[in-house]
């Protein structure tokens, strides 16, 4: 799985991580739909966000969910999935920018693909799924030509570039491409004056895929030798922070221009997800959940001593015959557990292996594959769900982050 919006399933409120996982399986399911099973390996996690903007612009509707069959990958449980034009456009776009990927891999010699002949078979799947991206595409009146002649203009970019290049003019390509995709939700959704706004966000957020896929890789590509527009340009890392930290700004101004039916995992994903991608690259972080914001807009520690005692006498009686039975205590039997319809040897096993495969098992909470009792997975270090973060610092009890609705305005 591949993209830069990664948000962990136990940041999101309930509602919100069913819509993401709505949106992430109807891509799934989109692309073995139309161009079989083996396209789903293209599924990315960035591609969903033209499901979800073409949904946030009409609105979710009945008919745009279906009940999908148990798989692997959910546990195998049955979910509810997006589907329609937005599910189908974001296959075709993630076709078209998988297929550019691959090619990339093959021009760096990556790994396998320095070898001519699995290079070779890399080109000819890359150029399936060109045709098979527009296939999809001119079924929804959306040109894919547009995303293909932006990859080839890359290499021809990649080639001329050289020190003192401005960094923008290698992005240019991407930007063109990511824009086309998003304003064409505005056509699917009916909502033309929708696609100006919406191809400014999609070019800002095709700026910050590219600047952070160069900043994830520095190093990597340092050591192996392959291109970097980092290295190559000699951009400074201060100076591509201060462009994804513009193309953020730009990002949010952008959406505000957008009439949304329902613009809050939009905002989630566009807004602070995306802020989370930026800190995760470069290795700082814009949030903090050790203090509050205090009035004067700086993070400070919470009121009082986090440590110290609570409020009254600490060694005091608690409320009550201190003596008495406790809910749940000695002298009241617990509740009985109710049944738990467990899985057999097989099944669990493969339920396992669909978890681990996924890294559901990494991240948040996930159901045992043989008891279907809830766990907490042990990697916990991505954040509370409630952080005070630099957007949301002023909403107080209203923060978006942690509920259905979006309570402040940015």
């Amino acid at each position: 799985m591949f993209g830069i919006v990664r948000p962990c399933t136990h940041r999101l409120s309930e509602g919100l991580r069913t819509e993401w996982m709505a949106h992430l399986c109807g891509l799934c399911l989109a692309l073995r739909a139309d161009h079989g099973q083996f396209a789903r390996i293209v599924t990315n996690y960035d591609g969903l966000i033209v499901s979800v903007l073409t949904e946030a612009q009409t609105g979710a509707m009945p008919a745009g969910r279906r009940t999908a069959g148990p798989c692997p990958l959910r546990a195998m449980r049955t979910a509810p999935v997006a589907m329609g034009e937005g599910a189908r456009l974001a296959a075709a776009v993630s076709l078209v920018l998988a297929s550019a990927k691959v090619r990339d891999h093959v021009a760096d010699r990556d790994g396998l693909l320095a070898r001519r002949p699995v290079a070779a078979a890399a080109r000819r799947v890359a150029a399936g799924w060109d045709r098979a991206g527009a296939r999809t595409g001119a079924a929804l009146g959306f040109d894919t030509a547009l995303l293909v002649d932006a990859v080839d203009r890359q290499t021809g970019i990649e080639t001329l570039a050289g020190p003192g290049t401005p960094l923008l003019t290698v992005t240019e390509p991407t930007e063109t491409a990511t824009a086309a995709a998003f304003a064409h939700t505005a056509v699917l959704a009916g909502k033309p004056q929708n696609a100006a706004p919406l191809a400014e966000a999609g070019r800002l957020f095709g700026r910050l895929a590219h600047l952070l896929d160069a900043v994830e890789d520095r190093e990597a590509d340092a050591a192996s030798g392959a291109w970097n527009p980092l290295t190559v340009t000699g951009t400074p890392l201060t100076e591509a922070r201060r462009l994804c930290d513009d193309a953020l700004h730009g990002v949010r101004l952008a959406l505000r221009e957008v009439e949304f039916a329902d613009a809050t995992l939009v905002h989630v994903l566009l807004a602070h997800e995306l802020r989370r991608s930026v800190d995760r690259a470069f290795g700082t972080s814009s949030c903090s959940h050790q203090g509050l914001q205090v009035p004067d807009g700086s993070y400070g520690p919470p009121p009082g001593n986090p440590y110290g005692p609570t409020p009254g006498s600490p060694y005091g009686p608690t409320p009550g015959n201190p003596y008495g039975p406790t809910p749940g205590g000695p002298a009241a039997p617990p509740p009985p557990r109710p049944p738990r319809d467990r899985r057999g040897l097989i099944a669990g096993c493969l339920v396992w292996a669909g978890l681990a495969c996924t890294c559901q098992m990494c991240c948040g909470s996930y159901e045992d594959p043989w008891s279907r009792e809830r766990r907490e997975a042990p990697c916990q270090d991505c954040g509370d769900c409630c952080e005070a973060c630099d957007c949301c610092g002023q909403c107080g009890e209203g923060c978006c982050c942690c509920g259905d609705s979006c309570g402040c305005d940015c």
